[in-house]
């Protein structure tokens, strides 16, 4: 009877304990609008952010990204609210295209999740969540966004004609969001700084990849010269291959590049259709980039965002 009285004294106190700690996980932290996001959240995001760039999952690195996880989450559960107003539709197969720029082996990466007790379907949530946020921003913006061709052609020509060769670029971009007048900017910056420095671009650069980079996580290839905007350009031509630029303060965001590689072509080689194609693309992405940041900065303002 002493045996059974001291099982059973034990058995209350274990499932007391495990219901316990599954209300820590489960703790609201912030609610938007009729979402919200729980410690568990939390710690899904930011551990399979640190799984996704290699690095060591330590209370060091879990205190590192609790901000900026935070925020993203937000974004996250915004645009959730927003597509689900428009019921907007992604085909499968791109967000399997997407998962192989994050890992070739999606079978290895659902083993990293199921190993460190993550939610693999909460991370595939956020992805179409994305995914689909990118249709909405080019189903509600591509009739606004028109780039003259036959100025960027007539540009081309000109430029082919006084040029015998052409440097070419290959970068790579950190961009985040970013609030003028919020003093943490300053600290924001210092912080990816020292992270670029201690843990590489390249890790730095997944972690804080809020917009996908389409289909190639921050690789924005071979970009011409004369494609670049004049800020930009000045950055780049003076940075030696590898080298990480200053802070590049655009509207609502800042920008980290990393110049990967550098070349001349002789611009009697150049395919000038292509060039153009690739120019007018370039473009266009900027400008739906900037929509998508500043209907996310107009969804910040206009809802209710309770921090618990």
């Amino acid at each position: 009877m002493k045996k059974l009285i001291i099982f059973f004294f034990l058995f209350i106190h274990f499932n007391f304990k495990t219901i316990l700690l599954a209300q820590i996980d489960n703790k609201i932290v912030i609610k938007v609008e009729n979402e919200i996001i729980t410690n568990f959240d939390v710690k899904n995001k930011i551990l399979s952010s640190l799984i996704i760039s290699n690095q060591d999952i330590n209370q060091e690195n879990i205190d590192k990204y609790k901000k900026i996880i935070l925020n993203l989450l937000i974004d996250f559960k915004l645009k959730k609210i927003e597509v689900s107003k428009y019921n907007v539709k992604i085909d499968n197969n791109k967000v399997t295209t997407y998962l192989k720029t994050i890992s070739p082996n999606i079978q290895l990466l659902k083993q990293k999740f199921l190993e460190n007790n993550l939610d693999y379907k909460l991370f595939i949530d956020e992805i179409t969540t994305e995914l689909q946020w990118q249709e909405l921003i080019f189903q509600i913006y591509s009739k606004k966004i028109k780039i003259d061709e036959k100025s960027v052609k007539a540009e081309i020509d000109e430029l082919l004609k006084k040029k015998s060769s052409i440097e070419e670029y290959k970068i790579s971009k950190i961009e985040i969001q970013s609030n003028s007048n919020d003093p943490e900017d300053q600290k924001k910056i210092a912080e990816i700084k020292k992270e670029i420095n201690d843990d590489g671009f390249e890790n730095v650069l997944l972690k804080y990849d809020e917009t996908l980079s389409t289909a190639n996580r921050g690789d924005l290839g071979w970009i011409n010269s004369e494609s670049l905007s004049s800020d930009i350009y000045k950055i780049v031509t003076n940075m030696k291959k590898g080298q990480v630029s200053i802070p590049i303060r655009k509207q609502n965001s800042i920008i980290f590049l990393k110049l990967e590689d550098k070349r001349m072509s002789k611009t009697d080689k150049i395919n000038i259709d292509k060039l153009k194609k690739k120019i007018v693309n370039q473009k266009k992405n900027e400008l739906f980039d900037l929509y998508s940041r500043s209907y996310v900065s107009k969804l910040r303002n206009t809802s209710v965002i309770e921090y618990k």
